[in-house]
């Protein structure tokens, strides 16, 4: 999931996140990480994968997940290194396992890697191209800059949603719902990069700069940019081979509403084509996003539900500025749901705190909120289907019959970047908490 800058070699990394505690029955708070004695060797990958999963849904458009840190003291620092590439290639796997859109030749994949001694405070940098199991560390300088983000241009864009799933039988298990509707999201999202992007009502060609006749002294302000995506028209009937399969269905699932999308440039001199490619790879993310957390909630309730005409409600998304900066993050309310739950899940997630009247909860209104139709279709309980995801945005909890190894703590997170580059020469408003 992550957005490349093709003439640079810098990343810029916007937030850095310690991964939240875990809590154990009558254990205060210990932390994500947890060695016996001086050791790494108990470090939980799959709480630190989850977390990084689960902040990489909360992240418009030109910002990814991309990379990892940690905070030991001196001892430890050889071990943290190799915990590091280990973490790297784990949270990039997780994240883009239930990824809809295509890498182009001009994605970079080398992701990054941090440790700081929390003695000396010594920050040792690395990046590994996850493409590679075998990949060796490549060093790179990490430096703090300020105010780099203020004037990112921002491209915003409704999608309406009208897609069709057919079931094959009246009676589906969860996990056959599951490939239902992600094989129809693939076409669906195959049709989105294909399409048409338009940019405050023009077509521009790839290399355009969208920012282009702009004066190099001018004060830096935030520019916003209108984007509209066209829908390729199917090829006429008499062009089509016939290679078409009939299928008998009993159901089917439609997904309809109306979505919006964020997405943000890094460049100085941001091009057509990038724009085009943040925004659509946004439009996808977030009803994908949505999907999954419509199809965790089936997994979690274990009950029977839906029938001729019953309506399920997805999550609307909600925009929430990032303290300190012309940036915003999201998340996503259920219809259950208040702010104060959005608010308290920011905290839990990126370890800040959001004024409850700062949400803005109007982007998406409530008529026009994403839906999911169940026509003639039962999805029946499976006793034996088992998840330990939490639809809702959250970390899971912790197996409270598993005995705490030690009292000693150290701190892991990952890192939110707006670009994915050879080499990470360039950081910016770096937040660091041990």
């Amino acid at each position: 999931m992550n957005t490349t800058q093709s003439s640079s070699q810098r990343d810029f990394v916007v937030l850095a996140v310690r991964t939240p505690q875990k809590d154990t029955e009558g254990q205060g708070s210990p932390s994500v990480s947890r060695g016996a004695g001086n050791s790494l060797e108990y470090l939980d990958v799959e709480w630190v994968t989850e977390h990084a999963r689960q902040v990489s849904r909360m992240l418009p458009g030109g910002m990814s997940v991309i990379g990892v840190f940690l905070v030991t003291p001196p001892e430890l620092s050889k071990e943290a290194q190799n915990t590091l590439r280990r973490l790297i290639f784990a949270v990039d796997k997780h994240i883009s396992k239930g990824r809809l859109w295509s890498l182009t030749e001009e994605d970079v994949t080398e992701k990054v890697t941090l440790h700081i001694c929390s003695k000396t405070r010594k920050v040792v940098c690395r990046t590994y191209d996850v493409r590679d199991p075998k990949s060796s560390a490549k060093p790179a300088d990490w430096k703090y800059q300020s105010g780099v983000c203020t004037s990112w241009p921002l491209l915003t864009c409704s999608v309406g949603l009208n897609l069709v799933f057919p079931v094959l039988e009246m009676h589906v298990l969860p996990q056959d719902m599951e490939k239902c509707m992600k094989e129809g999201l693939q076409t669906w999202a195959k049709q989105i990069e294909d399409g048409l992007c338009l940019i405050n009502g023009d077509a521009m060609p790839g290399e355009v700069e969208l920012l282009g006749g702009q004066k190099k002294n001018a004060k830096a302000v935030q520019q916003t940019f209108r984007a509209q995506i066209l829908i390729p028209m199917a090829e006429p009937q008499s062009e089509r081979r016939l290679t078409a399969t009939v299928k008998v269905c009993s159901g089917s699932l439609t997904l309809k509403g109306m979505v919006q999308c964020r997405a943000y440039l890094h460049s100085n001199k941001p091009r057509a084509k990038h724009a085009t490619e943040v925004i659509k790879r946004d439009v996808i993310n977030t009803v994908s996003s949505r999907v999954e957390m419509f199809l965790e909630d089936l997994l979690m309730e274990g009950e029977d539900k839906g029938s001729v005409g019953v309506q399920q409600v997805l999550p609307r998304r909600v925009f929430a500025p990032v303290p300190g900066m012309s940036l915003c993050v999201c998340d996503y309310m259920f219809p259950d749901e208040c702010v104060s739950d959005v608010s308290d899940r920011l905290k839990e997630m990126l370890d800040w705190e959001t004024p409850e009247d700062s949400i803005d909860t109007s982007q998406e209104a409530v008529p026009e909120a994403p839906t999911i139709d169940l026509k003639n279709t039962v999805v029946q309980k499976n006793l034996k289907a088992k998840s330990t995801l939490d639809a809702r945005p959250k970390t899971p909890s912790e197996d409270p019959t598993e005995a705490h190894k030690s009292h000693k703590t150290y701190y892991a997170g990952v890192a939110m970047a707006a670009a994915i580059a050879l080499l990470a020469t360039g950081t910016s408003l770096i937040y660091l908490s041990d």
